[in-house]
């Protein structure tokens, strides 16, 4: 077995001790305190080592030991530590690695000095409290500043030895924090509040040590910053590229950490705090190239791809990061890439935090509630949204396409919608934001960005939910004299009340018409398919004026006859049989062989097609069967009086097959 032994002095070592406590090698971890080691797990491969060593005791161990690989995972300011290590590696022809920290980004409103003297003295002619961050060793060179005990104040680790340290120098106790890290952004806003600071003293101690934390805690709180210069560091290697090589000479294996994350609308205000600090600890972002520039910071590992496949390979293929962030639009759950790419990631440890989506950030800047808004989205797909609008209040919906605003708008219009008032919004939590409020019609000409949003609202919805339309929304006929057969509306009613369509049903209509089951049937099916088969060409031309006029995008009609012009159709779900040629053994075969689970209704007037869908009820294996006769009489007004008129009396058949599972 392989032994490895690590210098844990930072948060970067320890979490390279967690890795390796549970691979196959033998780990010595070194700590300074006994404090250290309660931060580090327990493993029966791990030994901890937790005291100061000096240069010898150093070289003693690597002697004694015989390690393949030593880790100088040290704090970038103990250089002293660092160098011991490095003569003992090469005294001893141990192989020494370097474990760089990542550098922080620079804070512009900073004074930088290079070293705890130039700290001092540049304070000593200021005014203001001071928060020290830089550890229990260095707060005594602040001591010769005028008013020290008045002035200072010093976190420090909850160790004796620290507050030992404090209290020889004559630091107050109400002027120290004994507390253990890491501290976030909150936590330093309030500190610096408590004491009141005007200024917050620290070392440059990277974004594992918490130096963003700093910075954006110390911007809150109007203060300044004094940041003493990190010493340059030796050549070494980043956290990645250590895990890289552990895997490729030391039999390790890493279970990469993904997080999932939301990032909002866009800009960095908009996301929470949560969201941003997975961002910053990331070692390889990944995402759509502009919300990957909208999100990393100078340096940062990217990867610009947005199919699932795409990144999931990434991230199995690149195993030498162990900390990944997929940033998504808007929200994780709401119209979001995550659904699909979940699955593929089973042997990571995933991690999903969501974000803001566009409809709470577009509600919110209207002063509107959403609770009752249907969502809808045209990004990178086809989708008839007329049926939605026709049908509620409220809608809002996502457009992701160039001039796909202004095709919405000349939708609405062609389908008599155009009073239905719009606000658009673009470039949401951007400093060029813009929201454009009007009706489909007076908007239709804008110019709107590609990614964008709105909110749609139809103050007069006129979608009938209930099946049994009147016969007179529907155009009979295309001549004066060529009147295309229908079926009427209360026989309608009942039919499709016993076809029980589901949202997603496939739907066929053998013998349509006019088209008026299959218009119902695809108002009922929004989510599912319907086909319409008919052979009179007369009757075709009416189910497209018909189907134009309902915008029933889910509906295709096929010219021929059934069964044959049936044959490459998908299986349905349910089947209409308005009429059948004399081929109605066919067509239940044929339905049959599609789907076995089928739910069939037919209608009959004739007694020769009674007496055939009789026989085959009986010729069939059906889990149920039943047969009504219905027969409507219509009022008619005869001068004074009204008069009721009898129809035809028609059989309902419904079939629903048993099937073989």
């Amino acid at each position: 077995m392989y032994k490895i032994c690590v210098f844990a002095g930072t948060t970067e070592g320890r979490e390279l001790v967690e890795f390796l406590s549970s691979q196959p090698v033998a780990v010595t971890a070194c700590v300074a305190t006994e404090y250290g080691e309660t931060l580090l797990p327990s493993a029966d491969n791990l030994t901890i080592l937790a005291q100061r060593l000096s240069a010898n005791e150093i070289t003693r161990m690597f002697s004694d030991s015989s390690f393949d690989l030593v880790i100088d995972a040290t704090h970038p300011y103990a250089t002293s530590i660092t160098e011991s290590i490095s003569r003992a590696c090469a005294a001893t022809e141990t192989e020494y690695l370097r474990l760089l920290r990542k550098s922080s980004e620079i804070s512009s409103d900073a004074v930088y000095v290079s070293d705890i003297e130039a700290a001092v003295d540049f304070l000593d002619g200021t005014e203001g409290n001071i928060l020290l961050t830089i550890g229990s060793k260095e707060v005594g060179k602040f001591a010769k500043l005028t008013n020290f005990t008045e002035r200072v104040y010093a976190r420090i680790l909850p160790l004796d030895s620290s507050l030992e340290s404090c209290h020889a120098i004559g630091l107050k106790a109400a002027n120290i924090i004994a507390m253990q890290g890491p501290f976030t952004e909150e936590m330093n806003l309030a500190m610096l509040r408590f004491v009141s600071a005007s200024w917050l003293v620290t070392k440059d101690s990277g974004e594992e040590g918490g130096f963003a934390a700093k910075v954006s805690a110390a911007r809150q709180a109007g203060i300044r910053m004094v940041v003493i210069g990190c010493p340059l560091q030796r050549e070494g290697v980043s956290f990645p590229e250590t895990i890289k090589l552990l895997c490729s000479r030391f039999g390790c294996h890493c279970k990469p950490h993904v997080h999932i994350l939301g990032i909002g609308p866009g800009s960095l205000e908009a996301m929470t705090k949560e969201v941003r600090r997975a961002i910053e600890r990331a070692d390889c972002l990944i995402g759509a190239k502009r919300m990957l520039e909208a999100v990393a910071a100078p340096g940062q590992c990217v990867y610009d791809a947005i199919a699932s496949t795409d990144i999931a390979d990434f991230i199995m293929s690149h195993r030498e990061y162990g900390r990944f962030a997929v940033v998504m639009s808007g929200d994780v759950g709401f119209f979001s890439g995550t659904k699909k790419l979940l699955p593929l990631l089973n042997t990571c440890e995933v991690e999903v935090l969501p974000g803001l989506s566009s409809l709470v950030y577009l509600c919110a800047r209207l002063q509107t509630s959403y609770e009752d808004v249907f969502v809808a989205s045209l990004h990178g797909r086809q989708y008839d949204i007329i049926p939605d609008i026709r049908a509620n209040k409220r809608v809002f919906v996502l457009i992701g396409s160039e001039n796909g605003m202004n095709d919405l708008c000349r939708t609405l219009i062609s389908a008599g919608l155009g009073s239905v008032q719009m606000s658009i919004g673009e470039r949401l939590s951007y400093p060029d934001e813009k929201i454009t409020s009007g009706t489909a019609a007076e908007l239709a000409d804008g110019i709107y960005d590609s990614l964008s949003v709105a909110l749609l609202e139809n103050r007069h919805p006129d979608a009938i939910i209930t099946h049994g339309l009147p016969d007179s929304v529907f155009q009979r006929s295309v001549g004066a004299d060529d009147v295309v057969p229908m079926t009427k509306s209360e026989v309608r009613a009942v039919c499709l009340s016993k076809l029980q369509l589901t949202e997603h049903a496939v739907c066929w209509d053998i013998g349509a018409g006019t088209g008026s089951v299959a218009i119902e049937m695809a108002l009922q099916a929004k989510k599912g398919q319907v086909y319409a088969i008919e052979h009179k060409s007369a009757a075709v031309e009416l189910l497209n004026l018909n189907k134009d006029k309902f915008s029933a995008s889910n509906l295709t009609i096929i010219g021929g006859c059934a069964p044959e012009a049936c044959l490459d159709l998908p299986a349905p779900s349910h089947a209409f049989i308005g009429g059948s040629s004399g081929k109605i053994r066919e067509i239940l075969t044929l339905l049959l062989e599609k789907n076995p689970h089928i739910r069939i209704v037919a209608t009959a007037i004739a007694l020769e097609s009674i007496a055939e869908l009789t026989a085959c009820i009986k010729e069939f294996t059906f889990e149920e069967t039943e047969i009504i006769s219905l027969q409507v009489a219509r009022g008619k007004k005869a001068g004074p009086y009204h008069l009721m008129t009898g129809q035809n009396p028609i059989y309902i058949f419904t079939m629903q097959a048993r099937g073989t599972e």
